[in-house]
């Protein structure tokens, strides 16, 4: 298998090595993976699931073929869980964590660059103005 999706399938592996399907049940893995057993798994190994069938979809998806087959990594996975920021499970980063930083809607809102250039115009206009005698 290509090196792309090697940390996602081991993150999958073991995930469903420490999940109670395996763990308490004695089931096998691969069991665990198809229906009715899927239901029962965490929500953490649903979503690797997931994600390593995307990545596994991307191998072969032609729109990726330049630019290659970019899953996220687990370990990138666990960084954004531990500091609590949002992350997408596969292709890229999150589109709602850390893009301007907390907002709480106290703020001010950033000035139009058209009253600043309006600003400075009349500035300049004032300073001809006291220069005339």
């Amino acid at each position: 298998m290509p090196s792309s999706c090697k940390d996602i399938r081991a993150a999958l592996a073991q995930c469903l090595q420490e999940s109670e399907c395996v763990m308490v049940q004695r089931n096998s893995a691969a069991d665990c993976l198809r229906p009715p057993l899927v239901d029962n798994l965490p929500l953490k190994c649903q979503q690797l699931k997931k994600g390593f069938g995307d990545c596994r979809r991307g191998l072969v998806d032609m729109r990726k073929r330049f630019r290659g087959n970019q899953p996220a990594t687990f370990y990138q996975m666990e960084q954004t869980e531990a500091s609590g920021d949002g992350y997408q499970m596969y292709a890229g980063k999150s589109a709602f964590a850390g893009g301007r930083g907390e907002t709480d809607g106290t703020e001010k809102a950033p000035r139009d660059w058209r009253e600043v250039e309006n600003e400075k115009e009349r500035a300049a206009a004032a300073a001809a103005e006291k220069k005339k005698p």
